[in-house]
């Protein structure tokens, strides 16, 4: 019996130990994500509130409790828009199943892109995770929240092709709503991940390679 009783407690130290070593692990995984900081404090998402291909309103407060990719995006971009709307599906597909996970695309082009406009846009993509909302509403508001809310560059430009300028870049939120990066190979954190790069063309060297890659790899770590 005493045997027997030994192999069993034994087991259960295997066991715990394996648990007490997966959350360490996990809780590591996660403090290896930079925290995105300005003067000293830790970068939150604003508060934002706007209305989605179904019209129905959404606000920042709708993702806490969720880790979610922001893009700023336009329906009629001619240029880099579909390239990052193609990655996001990758990203969708990734992550279909999970309700902890989502995608909030903001469109600089609010006066054309009305909920109904988006609605088919989205249905035109794909789109099928149920927390990917394409959001719309005051141009200024929104405008405000790309630039300084997530420092990603939007503006209009009649020159720029298709009549808007904006960086292709996607902000990775945490489920508390702060922004998170990994960091470079020097220490330092990627801010945003380049997402106007086509999945193809992710895999050779330099900043803008393997970006839908390490932010699918990132966006696990905080599911964890």
């Amino acid at each position: 019996m005493k045997k027997y009783s030994y192999v069993g407690i034994s087991l259960v130290i295997l066991v715990f130990g394996i648990w007490v070593v997966s959350e360490y692990l996990a809780r590591n995984s996660k403090e290896s994500l930079s925290y995105i900081e300005i003067e000293g404090e830790r970068k939150k998402v604003p508060e934002f509130d706007f209305r989605n291909q179904n019209n129905k309103t959404i606000t920042n407060k709708d993702y806490l409790g969720k880790v979610y990719v922001v893009e700023f995006f336009f329906a009629t971009c001619p240029t880099i828009c579909p390239i990052m709307n193609e990655n996001l599906l990758e990203v969708q597909d990734q992550f279909y199943g999970n309700m902890n996970f989502g995608i909030a695309s903001f469109t600089i082009n609010p006066e054309h892109d009305t909920p109904e406009v988006l609605k088919k846009h989205a249905e035109e993509l794909g789109v099928k995770h149920p927390h990917w909302n394409f959001l719309t509403g005051d141009k200024d508001k929104i405008y405000e929240l790309a630039n300084k809310g997530f420092n990603i560059y939007a503006r209009e430009d009649e020159k720029a092709e298709g009549g808007f300028e904006h960086s292709g870049f996607f902000a990775l939120i945490d489920q508390e709503g702060y922004i998170r990066s990994r960091k470079d190979e020097a220490g330092n954190s990627i801010i945003f991940y380049q997402g106007s790069v086509p999945i193809d063309n992710n895999s050779g060297e330099g900043h803008e390679t393997q970006q839908i890659d390490i932010l699918m790899e990132d966006i696990q770590i905080l599911l964890k």
